[in-house]
């Protein structure tokens, strides 16, 4: 049994040591991580599953990008505890991250990963064929997948980030400014 539930700030060492576990230090030399460096995820869309015992055993996690000039989610990175590894928690991550996004409004999400895992996802090649990444990454891993029809119809150009800076503020309305 698992619960799945929104990531916490208490959440941070647990996800650390899982995604050390998972990817180890390689991580921070991926394409994906020059885009998510120094950001927050997407509001609503850093998710965990943990264990009956309380223990942090799944982490996925979303960003906001623009690509090619279209509003669009990074996701990344998806991991799961080895020892859980192939029972499926994985893609019950994955579902749960792609419908929140889905009833968030967003249009578009896309990954670098492994297209034998993810195109049962309803992820392809096809909508980034135009676009690239800050970064080496292989054609055939750089997937995406449409929330809303032709929501990356015609994106061409850098996938860059453009969600909320880690230790940013969010600026005050105007009537509290002149208050």
């Amino acid at each position: 049994m698992f619960i799945l539930r929104n990531e916490a700030p208490a959440d941070v060492g647990a996800r650390e040591a899982l995604l050390d576990g998972a990817f180890g230090p390689a991580r921070f030399l991926k394409a994906s991580e020059r885009i998510r460096k120094g950001r927050l995820p997407a509001e609503g869309l850093a998710l965990v599953a943990e264990d009956a015992a309380g223990r942090l055993v799944a982490t996925v996690r979303l960003w906001h990008v623009s690509a090619g000039g279209r509003a669009a989610l990074l996701l990344g990175p998806l991991a799961v505890s080895p020892d859980l590894q192939g029972q499926g928690l994985g893609a019950t991550m994955m579902r749960r991250a792609m419908a929140a996004a889905a009833d968030a409004g967003h249009g578009a999400v896309i990954l670098v990963g492994d297209p034998e895992y993810y195109t049962r996802f309803g992820f392809s090649a096809a909508p980034t064929a135009r676009l690239s990444m800050p970064g080496p990454t292989e054609r055939r891993r750089f997937l995406a997948c449409e929330l809303r029809p032709g929501a990356l119809q015609g994106a061409a150009g850098r996938i860059v980030p453009t969600g909320a800076r880690i230790g940013s503020v969010p600026a005050l309305p105007a009537a509290a400014v002149a208050a």
